[in-house]
């Protein structure tokens, strides 16, 4: 995957986050999406393809990954 510039994204954070802080924000890049930890901004962040986050998606609300 080509670099992407992250320090112009619109981080955002579920709205079904916790006050306990177990929150990961997601940014839309072009052709990427980006993750984070909301507690640690600048630890990094990991990149997806946005076809393989649509895909995580779409199983995560299928319950594909209920335990």
């Amino acid at each position: 995957m080509a670099t992407v510039n992250l320090s112009t994204v619109l981080w955002r954070k579920s709205s079904r986050s916790t006050n306990y802080g177990n929150c990961v924000e997601v940014a839309f890049a072009g052709h990427a999406v980006a993750a984070r930890d909301s507690k640690d901004p600048d630890g990094g962040s990991v990149l997806f393809a946005a076809e393989t986050w649509t895909a995580f998606i779409r199983d995560l609300k299928a319950g594909r990954f209920d335990v």
